[in-house]
């Protein structure tokens, strides 16, 4: 099968791995109904978190990655929030777009600083001052310890869903 674009290996990345503590953070978390700051602290109150991130909603490994986890029930088992530079405004359409209303919701990070805080920002092309999102998860446990972690490689690349899942089976 030939691409319409280019397989790109990404730069190492110093992301965060399993037995880490999880970076806390406060940033809009966007539901279907509203918008509120919202601390990860406050989440994992409630039990475990599967933080997605994606470079922004219109591109398609976010798609791909929210359609994925949708079909494997995995917001039936914890808390699935994506993370992406996108606006509160573009999550709202997103969440409706793509029927992801029952995720807990999608963190607006647009000058990627939880990107950094997690080891997964990304400079695209070499673009002067414009930093996003590597696709990656990162699974949590109420404890805020990192459970697992996935982090693309390449461009484009997406989660081992199965790895995912059997890191949730564990918690």
């Amino acid at each position: 099968m030939e691409l319409d674009f280019d397989v790109v290996d990404l730069p190492a990345a110093d992301h965060v791995a399993a037995g880490d503590d999880a970076p806390d953070f406060i940033r809009p978390l966007v539901t279907d109904e509203y918008w509120a700051d919202v601390a990860l602290a406050d989440l994992l109150a409630e039990g475990p978190v599967v933080l997605v991130f994606t470079p922004m909603d219109g591109a398609f490994p976010a798609t791909d990655m929210y359609s994925e986890l949708r079909e494997r029930g995995v917001h039936e088992r914890a808390q699935v929030v994506g993370v992406s530079i996108s606006t509160p405004y573009e999550h709202k359409t997103t969440i409706k777009d793509r029927g992801i209303q029952e995720f807990t919701g999608l963190f607006s990070d647009p000058q990627a600083g939880v990107a950094e805080a997690y080891g997964v920002e990304h400079d695209p092309d070499g673009m002067a001052g414009v930093v996003e999102h590597r696709p990656a998860t990162v699974v949590i446990g109420a404890d805020g310890t990192v459970e697992y972690a996935w982090v693309a490689q390449q461009w484009p690349e997406f989660p081992a869903y199965d790895e995912l899942e059997a890191a949730l089976d564990e918690l």
